[in-house]
């Protein structure tokens, strides 16, 4: 049954991806990536990962998407606006493809099969107390130091958006 569910969510990730690149109108474009996002938080909720699924809804499903229709909007893209692809976009593009094809089938050329039990669960894997501690004991400097980097970051875009500072 978890396989079953881990090939629907994936498959529906995989086809929202290539509908993200391959359409037209950026709006659906920016929904396809949502649900792109959400298939992802499903994917690490199925790995037990359920910390990591809900900060992927929070911050890449809620809060990118936000960012990126606000930009959408700004933008206020016409039809008219895009510009005829030639012939040179186009090889690169197929090239690329390729290319990414290719080493795609070198990776899975040398996969031999599961080596690995499937229902195996590490003991305390996917626990945010576990994280909590780790983050809070071990890794507590370069944890204090983001904080610090994140910080200066929002300070900074405060003091270039006000102008009567």
């Amino acid at each position: 049954m978890e396989q079953i569910v881990f090939y629907i969510i994936s498959g529906l990730a995989v086809i929202s991806a290539i509908y993200f690149v391959a359409a037209k109108n950026p709006l659906y474009s920016i929904l396809s990536l949502v649900i792109t996002f959400f298939s992802i938080a499903g994917l690490y909720i199925l790995l037990n990962a359920q910390f990591l699924g809900i900060v992927q809804i929070i911050v890449y499903a809620g809060a990118i998407m936000v960012l990126f229709l606000y930009v959408l909007m700004m933008l206020n893209l016409k039809e008219k606006d895009e510009g005829k692809k030639d012939n040179l976009m186009k090889f690169a593009g197929i090239f690329s493809a390729g290319l990414l094809l290719v080493g795609f089938v070198g990776a899975l050329k040398g996969y031999v099969g599961n080596e690995l039990p499937v229902n195996e669960i590490t003991e305390g894997v996917g626990l945010t107390k576990n994280l909590g501690r780790l983050l809070f004991n071990e890794y507590v400097l370069p944890f204090e130091l983001a904080s610090i980097l994140i910080l200066s970051g929002i300070v900074g875009a405060v003091l270039i958006g006000k102008k009567d500072l």
